[in-house]
C-alpha cells in the first residue's frame, strides 16, 4: 500500500472512530485495542495505530504504553473551551452572513431545517446530528469561509459528545426552533438579531453540560 493510500485509510479510520465515540457507540471508559478496531472497520492495524495517535491528540483516547487504550471520559473544561472557540468564530460568521446574505441563503438553510424536522420526527438522532453539523457548516460556506468551520470542527469533539447525549426529541425540536430564528434574522439582514440568536443557540451548551453530568456522572472526568 502506498503512503498516500495509508494516509487516506488512516483518515477514514479517524473519521469512523471519532463518529463512534461522539455518538456513544464507544462510551467513555470503554477499553479498545488496535486489533479490535481493525476488525471492526475491516482494515489493517497500521491505519488504526495512526488513528489512535491522532484521536489521543484530540483528547478522545488515552493511550497507555503496555496497557489497554481507553476512550477518555469527557472533560467539562474541554467542553467549555470548545464552546468558547466555536462561539468566537460562529458569531463572526453569522454577522457577516446577515450583513451580506446571499440570494439563496434562505432557501438552502430552509431546506436543511426541513430535513432536520424529518429526522427529529423519526427520532433519528444520528441523522439529526449530521444535519445539524451541515447547517452550521453551510453558514460558513455561504460566506466563503468553510475553512473556519473546519477549525471549529477540529476543536469541538468534547462538546459534540455532550450534545449527542442530549439529542432527544425535545432537544432537537428546540435546536430547530433556534435555527429558524437565526435564519429569519439572516434573511432580514438583521446583523444584531442574528448575533443574539446565535449566542443564545450556542449558550445552551452550558445547560446541556450540567444536565449531562447529572444524568451520566460516570462519563465525566
Amino acid at each position: 500500500m502506498s503512503d498516500i493510500q495509508e494516509e487516506t485509510m488512516a483518515l477514514r479510520v479517524v473519521g469512523a472512530l471519532r463518529d463512534d465515540i461522539v455518538t456513544m457507540a464507544l462510551r467513555p471508559g470503554d477499553v479498545i485495542s488496535e486489533s479490535d478496531i481493525a476488525g471492526r472497520y475491516g482494515v489493517s492495524r497500521q491505519p488504526v495505530r495512526e488513528a489512535f495517535i491522532r484521536l489521543a491528540q484530540q483528547g478522545l483516547l488515552l493511550i497507555r504504553p503496555k496497557r489497554a487504550t481507553v476512550v477518555k471520559k469527557i472533560s467539562p473544561e474541554g467542553v467549555r473551551q470548545s464552546r468558547f472557540i466555536r462561539e468566537s468564530i460562529e458569531v463572526e460568521i453569522i454577522r457577516r452572513l446577515a450583513g451580506h446574505p446571499s440570494a439563496d441563503a434562505g432557501t438552502v438553510l430552509g431546506e436543511l431545517i426541513a430535513e432536520q424536522e424529518a429526522a427529529s420526527n423519526a427520532n433519528d438522532s444520528r441523522r439529526f446530528h449530521t444535519l445539524d453539523e451541515l447547517f452550521h457548516r453551510t453558514l460558513a460556506r455561504l460566506i466563503g469561509v468553510e475553512y473556519a468551520w473546519q477549525l471549529i470542527d477540529d476543536h469541538k469533539m468534547q462538546l459534540d459528545r455532550v450534545r449527542y447525549l442530549t439529542l432527544g426529541s425535545s432537544s432537537s425540536k428546540l435546536a430547530i426552533s433556534e435555527h429558524r430564528t437565526i435564519v429569519a434574522a439572516v434573511t432580514a439582514g438583521d446583523v444584531a438579531g442574528a448575533e443574539v440568536a446565535m449566542r443564545a443557540h450556542l449558550a445552551r451548551a452550558e445547560v446541556l453540560l450540567s444536565q449531562t453530568i447529572a444524568a451520566h456522572p460516570d462519563y465525566f472526568e
